[in-house]
């Protein structure tokens, strides 16, 4: 019955789309109640939840068009400042297939996160806002049973918190797993209480916390990842799978023992954002014209044109703002650009560049 109401309700709005171009019917659907659309997919505010002074757990309710997720798996987040729609990752909180039919997002406010404190300061219940599919590879295969080690800190628990929930409400109980969490004081560990509870109830999961400012205000580089940890509280980290989650500086040492140890493959990373190669000593601005949009705008050689867009005034398409997606492709239409990444310059006009991790070298023209 419900394939047959599926079929018809396909049928009666492929023939109204007819006479509401160019527009869709969707489009007025939208008007009565946002998740009700097919053309885009949106989501409604239902409750938000301080977690620390500076994060925030968001809980959203998918529209029509929501096909679940996998533990670990991230979303895009539309988010309206100011008339224009910022888009963001962030990492689903929650296990999947809840039966609020509801999903979880928890956003920490980082210095200048435009986005970031939008969400987390001023967010209200009742407020819609575009998502996209949930997209990612830091997930946990389904068919092979493993014994994973856990490595995260700060926001990078999110993620992590997915996968944890999820096996509770799959199995009921945790699998032998590590945990290794990192956070400057114990007031700011993100979900810090189920954490607890977790490693009071579960008799096979062994968190371990470091608070990376616990001699002071000042970080003790020595309280931060560190071989003798493993050694200390994860023996057998040799046997294990590791997923890893966190600010560039756990990531990048964590690779480099991994690296070292000839263990590269079981370790799974997820950055929150791109890996960039080292600033050239001799890197300038320039002028940056936006050709379409009859723009212009100064910039030091540094910031991303992404963003220096955005600062211009504009609201280019984007998406992962990491060079993943590649939603912010765009033509170069003269000039040279350096890849932030890489460090790789490209002077071919014609030459499609992803302006998240892309940044000007002297004068430069975009088709934006």
């Amino acid at each position: 019955m419900k394939t047959f109401l599926r079929a018809a309700w396909r049928r009666f709005t492929h023939f109204v789309d007819m006479f509401a171009y160019p527009l869709k019917f969707s489009h007025y659907v939208e008007l009565i109640n946002p998740l009700w659309t097919n053309h885009s997919l949106q989501a409604r505010v239902e409750q938000v939840w301080d977690e620390t002074k500076d994060s925030r757990t968001i809980t959203l309710r998918p529209g029509r068009g929501w096909r679940s997720h996998r533990a670990g798996q991230h979303i895009r987040v539309g988010v309206p400042i100011g008339g224009m729609r910022h888009t963001r990752t962030y990492s689903i909180s929650s296990a999947p297939g809840a039966r609020s039919d509801c999903i979880t997002i928890t956003v920490k406010a980082i210095p200048d996160g435009r986005a970031s404190h939008h969400l987390v300061r001023q967010l209200k219940p009742g407020a819609y806002v575009p998502i996209g599919e949930a997209q990612g590879e830091f997930v946990i295969p389904d068919a092979i049973p493993v014994h994973p080690l856990f490595i995260t800190a700060g926001s990078g628990i999110t993620p992590v918190m997915s996968m944890l929930r999820n096996y509770v409400v799959e199995f009921g109980v945790l699998p032998d797993i590590t945990h290794i969490h990192y956070a400057p004081h114990a007031y700011d560990v993100i979900f810090g209480n189920e954490l607890e509870e977790l490693n009071r109830d579960q008799p096979h999961y062994n968190l371990h916390r470091v608070y990376t400012r616990e001699l002071g205000d000042t970080t003790s580089k020595k309280l931060h990842f560190q071989v003798s940890q493993l050694d200390e509280f994860c023996p057998d980290w040799r046997e294990r799978e590791v997923w890893a989650c966190g600010p560039a500086t756990l990531l990048d040492a964590v690779e480099a023992h991994w690296e070292a140890a000839g263990l590269r493959r079981q370790l799974h990373t997820e950055r929150f954002r791109a890996k960039l190669a080292a600033t050239p000593s001799d890197v300038s601005g320039g002028k940056v014209s936006f050709v379409k949009s009859g723009v212009s705008f100064d910039t030091d050689g540094i910031t991303n044109l992404l963003r220096v867009a955005e600062d211009a005034g504009l609201n280019p398409a984007h998406g992962c703002r990491m060079g993943i997606c590649h939603g912010c492709d765009c033509v170069l239409v003269s000039g040279s650009i350096r890849d932030l990444r890489t460090g790789a310059v490209t002077a071919e006009p014609g030459e499609i560049v992803q302006v998240c991790v892309s940044a000007a070298v002297g004068d430069v023209e975009v088709e934006l």
